[in-house]
């Protein structure tokens, strides 16, 4: 007999697998966007081209995830976007101290460079990203009431009309599991 959480909604993906997605659909995202830092940066200070980029990427990146790499299957709430652009923000930190310290350490990176470091700083912030979406965001049973989420194993019935009964009657005769869910 399984419990009432799993025979009420079907497993969720593995880690593993949810990992996988992510990586794909992230960083599928953060390979676009660090060609995208490295053009804006062009026209615009570096900074402002990995905040601008990074705002864009985050959405779409977490509607991705909420489509398809967490299961959740729809468009990704306000709530999910706000806390994503947290864990964002904090991505956004990691790269810009990465690129940071390249630039006191070499005078003049090339774009190679700024790319190697660039995808290392985001694939590290992106791990951790992975745990806060995971264990936060997309969190399964989050938004239900507590009540909604621990339903019993079994399907609704019609309730038949009520029988008199005396209390030694009803005392006599204790109502266990099997008699009030056929399937336990």
């Amino acid at each position: 007999m399984g419990t009432a959480q799993s025979e009420e909604q079907p497993a969720g993906p593995g880690a593993f697998a949810t990992f996988l997605r992510f990586v794909l659909c992230g960083g599928g995202v953060g390979l676009a966007s660090s060609f995208a830092v490295v053009a804006l940066a062009s026209w615009v200070p570096w900074a402002l081209a990995n905040a601008l980029v990074t705002v864009v990427s985050t959405v779409v990146a977490t509607e991705l995830h909420a489509r398809f790499t967490f299961g959740a299957g729809g468009r990704a709430t306000w709530r999910q976007h706000a806390q994503s652009a947290g864990s964002a923000a904090a991505a956004y930190a990691v790269t810009c101290v990465a690129m940071f310290v390249l630039q006191q350490l070499v005078a003049a990176p090339g774009a190679v460079l700024e790319q190697v470091v660039y995808l290392s700083a985001s694939a590290l912030a992106g791990v951790g990203r992975f745990a806060v979406l995971r264990l936060v965001v997309f969190a399964r049973n989050r938004s239900q009431p507590a009540a909604a989420a621990v339903r019993p194993a079994c399907p609704a019935r019609p309730v038949p009309a009520p029988v008199p009964a005396t209390v030694a009657h009803a005392a006599s005769h204790p109502a266990g599991p099997a008699a009030l869910c056929p399937a336990a």
